[in-house]
């Protein structure tokens, strides 16, 4: 352990004198402006997992393990703006971080306040290539100092350029799924207001709906009346029908009339020429209209591009709740054998390129197997060939 701290001091040394230093800085510009000439990659994610690890491997403290984190991550987020990243995710602190010793967690929560201010500070990294700061997760859950320099550093980026960086903190995916779907079905239990209602448009009628609506009434009508010989509708071709208003706009409004029962609340709307047809009270946005898009839409990262990439270091093999909903079909997944504070442009590099080359490949024939869906190629350059690293320097991805 001791000649492995000297080693990397000695290294460190070795890497900062004038000389070694330029001609590294001169060899990092060339590289990067070589990437730009490719297709890059707009929005990336990292778990940067490894900081106790190497703290401990090296014999220092955890949270000197942690600061050196923070290096590796300032010096991979200039690699990221000056290539041409417009988002870049990074997974700080997650909610069941929280169970670590009081001491590690008050530590972190101090390295945030002091990082996040030296960061939003005018000239400094973030300034310098126009990004944002936006601190995603529960921060409700945060004391009262450490939100207020992370709404700090949110307003002193605010009118910065078109980069962003998401800080989760404290976050997991699972978190954030269920805050999505709480704010849309508070969103879509909301009565919408008359007077902009004849401004929505209605969807066409689904026959299902109607059919729902008469079998509502019959059953409706034979509670008031025992003697009564109504018997329910049968709902015929549902599967057909609900086929058809899987097509139909988010924006269609269903009607609660309070005569009805608690399960059919929701009703559906007659219109005429796209008038309503008088039926008294609250209009609802119907909940069929609910799509994938819907929940995109309620994330904590819905103006953001597609997650493109996403990065894990340490050798450990899973995305521990991260950007579980974002890590669609066309995200590529890297795990590289790196602790994090060892991460650097020369680990960053070969997995670019690797990334560059699939694309790429995918240009020339978008129809092999385990492409990505075409579409996708349509947001990069078109004057991208980049080329694989060597056996030994690639990257394992699933």
């Amino acid at each position: 352990m001791s000649t492995s701290m000297h080693l990397s001091k000695l290294r460190k040394w070795f890497l900062a004198s004038p000389p070694v230093e330029f001609a590294i800085s001169n060899l990092r510009e060339l590289l990067i402006g070589a990437l730009k000439q490719g297709p890059i990659p707009q929005h990336v994610a990292f778990v940067m997992d490894g900081n106790r690890r190497f703290a401990r491997t090296h014999g220092i403290e955890t949270v000197e393990g942690h600061n050196l984190g923070f290096e590796a991550l300032a010096k991979i987020l200039e690699v990221c703006y000056k290539s041409g990243v417009k988002v870049v995710t990074i997974y700080a602190f997650s909610i069941e971080n929280f169970k670590r010793s009081k001491f590690e967690v008050d530590a972190l929560m101090d390295m945030a306040k002091v990082k996040l201010s030296q960061m939003a500070q005018h000239g400094d990294l973030l300034d310098r290539y126009g990004a944002r700061v936006r601190v995603l997760g529960r921060l409700d859950m945060l004391k009262p100092d450490v939100l207020a320099a992370v709404n700090r550093a949110a307003e002193l980026t605010s009118r910065n350029g078109d980069r962003v960086l998401n800080i989760c903190f404290p976050y997991t995916s699972r978190d954030e799924i269920t805050t999505a779907i709480r704010d849309t079905v508070a969103e879509y239990s909301t009565p919408v207001k008359r007077a902009h209602s004849s401004s929505v448009p209605r969807a066409p009628f689904s026959q299902s709906h109607i059919a729902l609506n008469i079998q509502a009434q019959s059953l409706h009508a034979k509670v008031q009346d025992p003697t009564s010989d109504i018997e329910s509708v049968s709902v015929a071709s549902t599967a057909e029908d609900e086929g058809a208003t899987s097509n139909q706009e988010p924006d269609e409004l269903y009607e609660s009339e309070s005569s009805f029962s608690s399960s059919t609340t929701l009703h559906h709307l007659g219109h005429q020429d796209g008038q309503a047809t008088g039926v008294k009270g609250p209009q609802f946005i119907s909940p069929e209209a609910i799509t994938r898009q819907t929940l995109t839409d309620h994330m904590f990262t819905k103006d953001n591009p597609p997650l493109d990439l996403l990065i894990r270091t340490s050798g450990v093999e899973r995305l521990s709740d991260f950007m579980l909903w974002q890590t669609h079909e066309d995200t590529e997944i890297v795990f590289l054998d790196v602790l994090w504070p060892e991460f650097d442009l020369w680990h960053f590099l070969p997995v670019l390129l690797g990334w560059q080359r699939r694309i790429s490949k995918m240009k020339k024939n978008p129809e092999a197997e385990g492409n990505f869906d075409g579409d996708v190629l349509d947001s990069y350059n078109d004057n991208a060939d980049g080329y694989m690293p060597s056996e030994a320097a690639k990257p394992k991805a699933i």
